[in-house]
């Protein structure tokens, strides 16, 4: 049997690491090495050189997990050799030369611009957003935990330009969201068909893995099974 690969877990926009918590919990009691890795939220760049980051600390192989934003920073970071696997986690799956918003086009606009506040140049979602269009099966105390902690992104990661694509060359799995009120679920489905994903689908909001952890963990586990054999 190989050695268990690490799982590097990447988040979204307007959360932090901790928004895996429900996920890490279950994977370290399973004996796995798991890094949840900081965002920045700036730049394309500068997530994917935190994602890199977390790559290169990992032992052996590695299982790259994103959600939502994440998903764009894994199509980057995946082509690293040790990464044998990606799931997304109702998160983008974009190709080459493709941007958040030439992605978000091929499906119908969701709520979430309706929410966005900017402050000094950077934007948060606002509490009301949070409950209406982020995490709407959550319960109200761990939806206000998800409003305090997070973390302001910077308008710039939309204009990051996918420039690798590993879908293409790494294997995949994506959950999708289909009560999701932040990327559009029909989108999220025609990413996932498109990067030959084995789909899961999950009656959840943008955050399933807060919402379905059990789920979502399945789904991760199938991952390292199907890469170490």
């Amino acid at each position: 049997m190989n050695a268990k690969p690490t799982i590097v877990l990447v988040h979204g926009l307007w959360a932090d690491g901790s928004s895996w918590n429900k996920v890490i919990t279950p994977l370290v009691e399973d004996g796995f090495e798991v890094i949840s890795v900081q965002n920045p939220t700036t730049t394309l760049e500068d997530d994917v050189a935190a994602a890199n980051a977390a790559i290169e600390r990992a032992k052996g192989d590695v299982i790259l997990v994103g959600h939502s934003w994440g998903g764009f920073v894994i199509t980057e970071s995946g082509a690293h050799p040790k990464v044998k696997g990606l799931v997304y986690v109702a998160a983008f799956a974009p190709d080459k030369g493709e941007t958040v918003p030439t992605l978000s086009a091929n499906a119908a606009p969701t709520k979430l611009s309706d929410f966005l506040k900017e402050t000094n140049g950077l934007l948060t979602v606002s509490k009301e957003g949070v409950f209406k269009v982020f995490a709407g099966d959550l319960p109200k105390s761990e939806q206000e935990v998800i409003y305090v902690v997070q973390q302001p992104a910077s308008p710039k990661v939309f204009a990051g330009v996918g420039q690798q694509a590993a879908w293409k060359t790494k294997p995949s799995w994506y959950v999708v969201a289909s009560q999701d009120k932040t990327i559009n679920p029909e989108l999220e489905a025609w990413m996932a068909k498109r990067a030959k994903s084995k789909t899961t689908v999950l009656e959840a909001s943008h955050v399933a893995m807060l919402s379905k952890p059990k789920e979502v963990l399945e789904v991760i586990l199938d991952a390292v099974q199907s890469t170490s054999k």
